[in-house]
């Protein structure tokens, strides 16, 4: 072999070798991010639901205003889990309907809570469901 050629054999097994090393730690890394957070997909939940869902959601600008303020103030919030955080937000005409998991009654109360003070005490329906870890 002439000098050339060995010199692209040695840089092609240094960086296949980088390659691989790579994916090793790559791989299990995916997997575990899958498997973190199982219970997250709730899609089942959301068959069952009747009434409006999210899809159903007027976009006038008042009701965007009012979901998105409940939602800042959740995502302001670092106690409440990500159950929490994924909750469904309906707004319609100012009134507010609440849909989900969460963790606990504490954090049901606590995410009523923070949609009482953005909406009112009379715009809001709690549909929260508390979905203990499992």
């Amino acid at each position: 072999m002439n000098e050339r050629s060995l010199k692209l054999s040695r840089w092609l097994l240094s960086r296949g070798s980088l390659i691989f090393a790579m994916s090793l730690i790559a791989g299990p890394l995916l997997w575990y991010k899958d498997i973190r957070h199982p219970g997250l997909n709730n899609a089942k939940t959301n068959k069952d639901q009747t009434g409006p869902t999210a899809d159903q959601q007027k976009m006038n600008p008042l009701d965007r205003a009012l979901t998105q303020k409940i939602r800042k103030a959740i995502h302001r919030d670092r106690s409440i889990s990500t159950y929490g955080q994924n909750i469904k937000i309906m707004t319609q005409n100012g009134k507010v309907i609440l849909r989900g998991p969460v963790r606990s009654e504490e954090e049901k109360g606590n995410l009523e809570a923070k949609a009482i003070s953005a909406a009112g005490q009379e715009n809001v329906t709690n549909q929260l469901e508390v979905a203990p870890s499992k």
